[in-house]
């Protein structure tokens, strides 16, 4: 009797480890899942925290940079105004007019009188990149008129022009200018026409 005892005892505790071994071995396999699952949450829950974060970040205005407008309302405004050749050169104009000190309104409104770019350029602006009437070398076309490699340089060379030979010695204003810039009496009154129509749009 004691030793049925004894058997039935072992039993009992050969099956019970059994038992308690494969309820471990589960444990410890679901464990690393459930452990991703919590740190996927966690990650998650982060990256709604930043996103949060980020949205609640307050927006930084564009710096005004000329009669109340930003750099890019500026080029927009000036934009409207320029056609054919020099379409779309507003940003140019109005970042490199800034940058040396010139008025842009005053540098397109000089342009638009020179080119005829209002509606269609000169032949002096599509063969030679000449936006102001510059004369020098090198020259377009053999004649007295100066050729620029580029628009962009013909845009800049002529905002130079304005900035070095005219506003570096007070002559700021077309009435200012007239007499140097055109032999013609009314320029300064054609180009403050301009300047109107420039700030109209």
């Amino acid at each position: 009797m004691k030793d049925k005892t004894r058997i039935i005892i072992l039993l009992i505790a050969v099956l019970t480890s059994y038992i308690l071994g494969n309820v471990l071995n589960v444990v410890i396999n679901k464990t690393p899942k459930e452990e991703n699952i919590i740190s996927v949450s966690k990650t998650q829950g982060k990256a709604k925290e930043l996103v949060s974060a980020e949205e609640l970040k307050p927006v930084i205005a564009e710096e005004k940079v000329y009669n109340d407008l930003t750099l890019n309302e500026l080029a927009d405004k000036l934009n409207r105004s320029l056609n054919s050749t020099i379409s779309n050169q507003g940003y140019l104009i109005a970042s490199y007019a800034l940058e040396k000190g010139v008025d842009p309104y005053l540098a397109v409104a000089i342009m638009l009188h020179e080119t005829g770019c209002k509606w269609e350029c000169s032949k002096l602006v599509k063969s030679c990149n000449n936006v102001g009437g510059q004369k020098g070398s090198p020259s377009c076309g053999n004649g007295s008129y100066k050729r620029f490699d580029s628009l962009e340089l013909g845009i800049k060379g002529f905002i130079d022009n304005l900035a070095k030979n005219y506003y570096a010695y007070g002559l700021t204003t077309p009435e200012a200018m007239n007499r140097k810039y055109a032999a013609s009496t009314t320029w300064a009154t054609k180009v403050n026409a301009y300047i109107e129509q420039i700030k109209a749009k």
